[in-house]
């Protein structure tokens, strides 16, 4: 048989309506005044909780920030970081040290929470009203593909409108031009306005850069605001105008810090794809010049003996006969056939019906010119 257990009930408040009172008290009003003393407590209790979970909150913001400059200053080597880096990780220490003692007094609030007896206010319910609250659906995430797609979309109906952005100076301006086109208040600008930085800066448009830069940090600062807040950004791009511009220095500070690490990102993005871009260049102008062997003649003259490349530089046969002559013959062999094959040297080519050499061939050009060396010789010793 199943027994019930009763222990739950040691923890109800008895109704203040059972007490007996003297006859001379007006036990009505002392009801009220027990039934508002109660209230008045659990009120208080309630809200020293909400206080509680909000230090918490606000604590657990201040250390991811926190976590996010230690990381920022960890990338730089400067000296000045350095010294930056090492107060950013006292504060990072001394605010997760905040953090633990919010959590303990979270902790200790919840025990208390238990432990109150119930009573009327508790146990009751209402039993005929309810609250209706549209749930905003969960946002399904979006894959690289999708991004890219709605990224290509977006930027292809609203690039004049963007760039026009970009090139604002003034904040009214740029309140004034967002209340007009509130579609722009969104990932896809700012995203596009760094790709448009980065472009300007590999065009040695520095300036242009840096002006596009400030209008970038403006939408991200925008975006960052709508993220803390849980809110559209749309909806909230005035607060951080009016935060701005009314802003104290820390504020103001804290802006142009990140604008100027944006910047360096930017000239560092730049100058990686200018390397890239000269090395394909490079390595199509290789391809170029590859002769039909496959080889740079570029490379192969830099490998060649010092005689050996005066030769090429006067364009003087006789004399690479001469030096081919005194070479050892492998040696002499080697470095013929990679002229041959990377077209320094354009024998009277001899090929199979596939147009492509053999062994046999490159050893008779080796000879070939060898002998016109032993001719050369002969006839100077004849005269």
């Amino acid at each position: 048989m199943t027994t019930i257990d009763y222990s739950v009930w040691d923890h109800i408040e008895v109704s203040d309506d059972e007490d007996d009172t003297h006859p001379n008290i007006d036990t009505p009003s002392l009801f009220r005044w027990r039934h508002q003393a109660r209230v008045e407590r659990m009120e208080a209790f309630q809200k020293q909780g909400e206080e509680l979970e909000k230090n918490l909150a606000e604590s657990r913001k201040k250390l991811q920030e926190a976590q996010k400059k230690v990381q920022e200053l960890s990338l730089k080597s400067t000296e000045e970081a350095k010294q930056q880096l090492v107060k950013a990780q006292e504060e990072e220490k001394r605010l997760k040290k905040e953090e633990r003692n919010c959590e303990k007094k979270v902790d200790e609030y919840r025990r208390e929470e238990k432990k109150m007896p119930w009573n009327v206010d508790t146990l009751s319910k209402e039993g005929f009203s309810k609250s209706v609250l549209n749930v905003k659906p969960e946002v399904k995430e979006e894959t690289e593909e999708e991004k890219e797609e709605k990224h290509k979309t977006f930027v292809e109906k609203y690039e004049k409108q963007i760039k026009h952005f970009g090139m604002l100076r003034r904040w009214d301006d740029s309140q004034k031009y967002l209340s007009d086109n509130p579609h722009l208040v969104c990932e896809e600008t700012a995203n596009y306005l760094v790709i448009m930085c980065i472009d300007l800066e590999v065009e040695e448009k520095h300036a242009l850069m840096e002006q596009v830069a400030h209008q970038t940090i403006v939408m991200q600062f925008i975006l960052e605001l709508a993220k803390s807040l849980k809110v559209d950004p749309r909806g909230c791009f005035r607060q951080f105008f009016a935060k701005i511009k009314t802003a104290d220095q820390q504020y103001q500070d804290a802006f142009n810090d990140e604008l100027e690490s944006f910047k360096e990102r930017v000239r560092g993005r730049a100058k990686i794809r200018i390397e890239k871009a000269m090395k394909e260049y490079e390595e199509e102008e290789r391809q170029k010049r590859l002769g039909p062997g496959g080889l740079d003649p570029v490379e192969v003259y830099d490998s060649l003996p010092v005689e050996m490349q005066k030769c090429f530089d006067e364009k003087d046969i006789q004399l690479l006969q001469d030096v081919i002559s005194k070479m050892d013959p492998t040696e002499a062999k080697i470095h013929m056939k990679r002229c041959i094959d990377s077209g320094l040297w354009v024998p009277n080519s001899r090929t199979d019906d596939d147009g492509e050499k053999d062994e046999k061939e490159d050893e008779s050009q080796y000879e070939e010119v060898k002998r016109e060396s032993s001719d050369g010789q002969t006839t100077s010793d004849s005269k």
